[in-house]
């Protein structure tokens, strides 16, 4: 009886030891995902060619496969750069630049007219990982605006130039510089001509229906790359018709631009002073960041219910640092698409 009790003592004392000691040590957690949680994906680009009244029934078959093409190969070329192990930068600027060159798209090749009959670009860059950012608005000669807003992040300490210093600055950095007629098409002058003609009609021409889709037209790229950094951009020729320099969201960090490592990159397209005065880029990033919000929700919700109650038109991409992509829009139609680790460049036009 006393061997038991003796033994039984013997392994509580031995128990008691290894419980404090397990006390002192440092405890090991072991992460295991939710069985909902969708898997990352290493990479991702994603882009839009501008938001408004893009209708079907206004589309030729030719047109339509010519922009899926043309997105298709934009997809592409970003997609190639974060296959092979590059930044999100590299690819947000080669996406860009490939509708930059297309007449199909209000930015650069194909921008939109000024009452003066002239073309001002408007682009911006963000870097994810530093929110660094930087920024071009009302350029008349650089020939790719992306690069020049790329290289004011990089090469200054500023974050936006416009105008002439901008020009100048571009020229400095040995950016290529072009006639600004290298970005007039017939298929513009003509919607300023119609601009011109209904604001002659109709004073308050402003919230005409019609006049308000002059308003749309952007291309822009958000990315994820592999060592998880986001990047955003966004280039325009902005409002058909525009007057006094104006410049609209796209030029503006935080209303059309925007890039967080720790939240998303989004790059926003539509009525530019709508977009500026709600700062609906950051506002993604801060729903995210402040409410634990999802990319999906917090995009969603900016785009479908403050934007409309205020009563601001457009749409916006986003991808965040999982892989997940936001593409909503409040009007008839956005040109868009998005390719991930995957290889499938899928485009999308129409709701």
């Amino acid at each position: 009886m006393s061997i038991i009790h003796s033994s039984i003592s013997a392994i509580a004392v031995t128990m008691l030891c290894l419980l404090m000691y397990s006390s002192c040590q440092s405890p090991t957690v072991t992460r295991v995902p939710a069985p909902s949680q969708k898997a990352k994906a290493q990479y991702g680009i994603v882009i839009h060619g501008g938001a408004g009244t893009i209708l079907k029934k206004n589309m030729s078959d030719s047109l339509e496969n010519a922009y899926h093409q043309k997105l298709k190969e934009a997809l592409t070329a970003g997609n190639i750069i974060l296959k092979n192990g590059g930044s999100s930068q590299d690819a947000v600027v080669a996406a860009i630049q490939i509708m930059e060159a297309s007449p199909l798209f209000n930015a650069g090749v194909g921008a939109v007219f000024t009452n003066k009959g002239t073309v001002e670009l408007d682009a911006s860059f963000m870097d994810g990982a530093t929110r660094n950012a930087g920024a071009v608005g009302g350029v008349t000669r650089i020939k790719s605006p992306i690069l020049a807003a790329r290289a004011v992040m990089e090469q200054s300490k500023h974050v936006m130039l416009t105008g002439e210093g901008a020009n100048q600055f571009a020229i400095l950095q040995g950016l290529d510089t072009v006639d600004n007629s290298y970005f007039h098409t017939p298929r513009r002058l003509k919607s300023l001509q119609r601009a011109k003609q209904l604001e002659k009609k109709d004073n308050s021409s402003i919230i005409n229906d019609e006049i308000k889709n002059f308003k749309h037209g952007t291309v822009g790229a958000v990315a994820l790359d592999k060592n998880g950094n986001l990047a955003a951009g966004t280039s325009t020729g902005g409002m058909t018709n525009k007057k006094f320099g104006r410049i609209g969201d796209s030029p503006i960090i935080g209303a059309g631009t925007y890039a967080d490592n720790q939240t998303c990159a989004v790059s926003c397209t539509g009525h530019g002073e709508y977009f500026i005065r709600y700062a609906v880029a950051y506002d993604v990033s801060a729903m995210m960041a402040y409410k634990g919000t999802s990319l999906m929700d917090a995009a969603d919700e900016i785009v479908h219910q403050k934007l409309v109650k205020a009563g601001g038109s457009g749409g916006l991409i986003a991808i965040d640092a999982n892989g997940n992509v936001a593409m909503p829009f409040n009007t008839a139609g956005m040109y868009r698409g998005f390719m991930m680790d995957d290889g499938k460049a899928n485009t999308l036009i129409y709701k």
